[in-house]
């Protein structure tokens, strides 16, 4: 028995997992899919995801931590130059590649020139495979063909795995193929690590997800969203709920009319379905408050940044 199991612990995997892509394509969506948990805000919004994100899946075979990055795009902003780093960053310290596209609006035979720039700006040799997703938006998959024939043209894929991340169509062949991949090692993180990051911060992308639910498209890439304080019950009132009160910044006064809206009705609907969101992860009820604050041109100042959990090294 004691043999069997120094032979198992041989053969166990473990490493880093880039899931990464240009924006809108379901990165963040396919991480809660392989996670099995919602950890990562998602939006119809191109550019929702701001951070590397580290989400552990931790199976007896092998340790997985997957991080999603931000979409790889042409910045217009300081954030967007930030946001592009982070991807970068992650993609380089990464034991393997998952690159990500959508082919529910296929048009043609190969990938988008997008796509294809990324590609050809990946480490040449790190072990990578290219998930195609939003197959479901397809009506004919027989269109697949051609683009399946022409990706291995750019790069030597260990695998090309079509799948539909919303309804987990094709993720557990994803994991397969990636704990494939994966160096021989020992766990990198306790079996019971889901994330690296801070309730706070995940209390504060929750929020975000809410409003960037309920708001147009000019918007979203001026919305951040802070904790400002979080008190948990003390002496006599230990068995008080907690009261998490947070800030949402946005660059014009226009906008934080938006965002409250006609009597307060878009805050009070975001507050509600955050709220139910925040307790969910807690397990616990909790009295939720929100304000709104204009903070202009956030996004191109540093030290606003900085402020704002944007600086180096991430959200706090």
């Amino acid at each position: 028995m004691v043999r069997a199991l120094k032979e198992n612990a041989s053969e166990y995997r473990s490493g880093h997992v880039a899931l990464l892509g240009r924006p809108n394509v379901g990165k963040s969506t396919l991480l809660n899919a392989l996670l099995g948990e919602r950890i990562a805000i998602v939006s119809h919004h191109p550019q929702t995801t701001r951070d590397r994100l580290l989400g552990v899946r931790t199976d007896e075979d092998a340790q997985m931590a997957f991080v999603d990055t931000p979409g790889l795009h042409s910045p217009i902003n300081k954030l967007g130059m930030r946001m592009n780093r982070e991807a970068q960053e992650a993609i380089e310290g990464a034991d393997v590649l998952v690159f990500v596209t959508e082919v529910g609006k296929l048009t043609r035979s190969d990938l988008s020139r997008t796509d294809i720039a990324i590609v050809k700006e990946l480490p040449p040799n790190t072990p990578s495979i290219c998930v195609l997703n939003k197959i479901d938006r397809l009506a004919d998959k027989s269109r697949l063909v051609p683009l399946l024939q022409s990706i291995p043209h750019l790069r030597n894929f260990s695998a090309i795995v079509p799948i539909c991340a919303k309804n987990d169509d094709g993720v557990e062949r994803v994991l397969t193929e990636v704990k494939a991949l994966l160096p021989k090692g020992p766990k990198l993180y306790d079996d019971d690590t889901l994330t690296d990051r801070p309730t706070r911060y995940l209390v504060a992308e929750f929020v975000r997800e809410q409003i960037l639910a309920r708001t147009r498209a000019e918007l979203p890439h001026g919305i951040a969203v802070t904790v400002t304080s979080y008190t948990e019950g003390e002496g006599k009132n230990k068995k008080a709920m907690p009261v998490v009160e947070l800030t949402v910044h946005v660059p014009k006064e226009s906008h934080k009319k938006m965002i409250i809206g006609k009597g307060g009705v878009v805050m009070k609907v975001v507050g509600t379905a955050a709220r139910a969101r925040i307790e969910e992860l807690l397990g616990q009820r909790i009295v939720l408050k929100l304000w709104v604050r204009v903070t202009p041109r956030w996004f191109e100042d540093e030290n606003a940044m900085r402020e704002l959990g944007y600086g180096e090294g991430g959200s706090t």
